[in-house]
């Protein structure tokens, strides 16, 4: 198989003609023969110059020659098209995915998660008023019970997509904050059942560090976009 070019070798373009590659050669024969100049004598430039002219000296295997280079340069050009349009497709698969998990799994889950976090400031102030009175109990009970299928909601949503490699910190922050909101609302259940004040107490903290672990999940979501 034809590796070299030819009409590189002997300095000229493909389209010399037959007596301009008879003359390339011969310069070129002059210039690198130890007879003629010992200073850049080159016994292996020689055997290349030979090999060319051999080639492009002779009509028919010019042809040939010139035949064959095509068809490399064709076959080149369209494994570069093709890789070029693999890369093209493979990082276009990896934007869709990328904004796939954003809208389906991380933005509905991040709403979520605020629609649990947000409410119990006030329902705590309302229940303060009288934890012992069944009706503001019932209704703090309720705000739980609300929080809890929304947080099923959550983890569904969370499992239902695999996570990108580019979004592990993002997807690491939102599964440690889902985790503080479960134990969350289960120390804020304990409360209605026994009236212990450290568990309301316990309870808000874990609230409070699922809030900053969502915070930190947006921080890393702009680094990264």
């Amino acid at each position: 198989m034809v590796t070299c070019n030819y009409y590189k070798i002997l300095d000229i373009t493909p389209t010399a003609t037959q007596g301009q590659i008879k003359q390339a050669y011969r310069r070129l024969v002059k210039l690198f023969h130890p007879d003629t100049n010992t200073d850049i004598a080159d016994h292996e430039s020689i055997i290349r110059i030979n090999e060319a002219y051999e080639v492009l000296g002779d009509p028919q295997r010019r042809k040939s020659y010139d035949y064959y280079q095509l068809n490399q340069n064709s076959q080149n050009y369209r494994k570069t098209s093709q890789d070029y349009q693999n890369h093209h497709t493979r990082g276009k698969d990896v934007d869709e995915h990328l904004q796939k998990w954003l809208n389906q799994v991380y933005k509905p889950v991040n709403k979520i998660i605020i629609q649990i976090l947000k409410p119990l400031k006030s329902e705590i102030d309302n229940l303060a008023a009288d934890p012992f009175d069944d009706q503001l109990l019932e209704s703090f009970q309720d705000y739980l019970e609300i929080s809890r299928g929304l947080l099923k909601k959550a983890h569904n949503l969370f499992s239902s997509q695999p996570n990108p490699s580019n979004f592990a910190g993002v997807a690491a922050h939102l599964y440690y904050c889902l985790n503080q909101v479960s134990d969350g609302i289960e120390d804020l259940e304990l409360f209605t059942l026994n009236y212990d004040d450290s568990y309301l107490h316990t309870g808000q903290e874990l609230f409070r560090i699922a809030g900053r672990l969502r915070q930190e999940a947006q921080v890393a979501i702009k680094q990264i976009l």
